[in-house]
């Protein structure tokens, strides 16, 4: 009777492995594998900023016009200034303001150009800002923009006339 006992207990003393207690730890162990998986694809799909670009086919049929519009740029001598700086608010929000200056090839201020400005996240697109950019001055143009977090940005301009782009810059900026 003694070798019954001492086969039913373990070593150290307490219950006995049996094939019911295996079966329970491998349950718990695939749902704790599962319930930590689907936590983190729910995470990840709600994070997910999307597509950049909705047809990489399209995009690469714009690459030769982009670099024409480049060299067209270039062309031009342009020199164009930007300054960005972001204000704290009375609500403790925080604005960007941004300043830029225009000139041309023999160093006159650019007039009539119809500048757009973005600031662009570059992990998310959701947190872009756009400016609302108006000639304050012959060749200055300023914008602002609200909601602005400090961090890194790109911002992005680009310079119309007559509807056709004349300029476009990207440049990255760091806000404190």
């Amino acid at each position: 009777m003694e070798t019954e006992t001492a086969e039913t207990e373990t070593a150290s003393g307490g219950r006995p492995l049996t094939g019911r207690r295996v079966a329970i730890y491998i349950l718990a162990f695939f749902g704790v594998v599962i319930g930590v998986n689907g936590v983190m694809m729910k995470l990840a799909v709600d994070t997910l900023p999307g597509t950049v670009v909705d047809s990489a086919y399209r995009a690469s049929l714009a690459y030769n016009k982009e670099i024409a519009a480049a060299h067209e740029q270039v062309s031009r001598g342009w020199q164009v200034a930007a300054h960005v700086e972001r204000v704290a608010e009375r609500d403790g929000g925080h604005k960007a303001s941004v300043r830029i200056e225009a000139r041309d090839a023999t160093d006159k201020p650019v007039s009539g150009l119809v500048v757009t400005a973005r600031l662009a996240r570059p992990t998310d697109r959701r947190d872009d800002r756009t400016l609302e950019i108006a000639e304050r001055g012959i060749g200055i143009y300023r914008g602002e923009a609200e909601d602005v977090a400090a961090g890194q940005w790109d911002l992005v301009i680009e310079a119309a006339r007559g509807g056709d782009r004349v300029y476009l810059s990207k440049n990255r900026v760091v806000l404190p």
